[in-house]
């Protein structure tokens, strides 16, 4: 592999009634439902200390998304001017990485409940993280 190529591997993937980018609000805050996150076996120790109430930061590969846009109305309402991608959330960009605040509604085994998730059945998981805090709480 070349520096300018790498890989990411699920960790997981997103159980959601939502499957159809129709069904999807564009933040979780907006409507965004409650969902499941199935990790794989090999990562489930992974998920020690991660607590229900517990925000967390989820980070998901966003495989239905388009890679080659780079200018975007945003929300897509055509009568806003087209702003760069990169100054967007939009879901289409060269590495469709989706960045979720969640909170932990439940933990079994390998599977984590969360509320306000706006990604789509099946979506891979790649990472999550804690939300920031003050120091003395991490």
């Amino acid at each position: 592999m070349s520096s300018s190529e790498f890989q990411l591997r699920p960790i997981g993937w997103v159980r959601s009634p939502l499957v159809t980018l129709a069904d999807a609000p564009r933040q979780g805050d907006e409507g965004g439902s409650d969902a499941e996150l199935v990790f794989a076996a090999e990562f489930v120790d992974g998920l020690k200390d991660i607590h229900v109430g517990e925000t967390i930061l989820l980070l998901t590969w966003l495989d239905r998304a388009a890679r080659d846009v780079l200018v975007v109305h945003p929300r897509d309402d055509a009568t806003r001017t087209q702003l760069g991608v990169f100054s967007t959330r939009s879901a289409d960009r060269p590495n469709p990485v989706g960045l979720h605040r969640v909170v932990v509604s439940s933990i079994d085994g390998s599977t984590i409940g969360v509320s306000d998730l706006e990604a789509l059945d099946g979506t891979p998981i790649i990472d999550i993280k804690p939300t920031l805090g003050p120091v003395s709480e991490r």
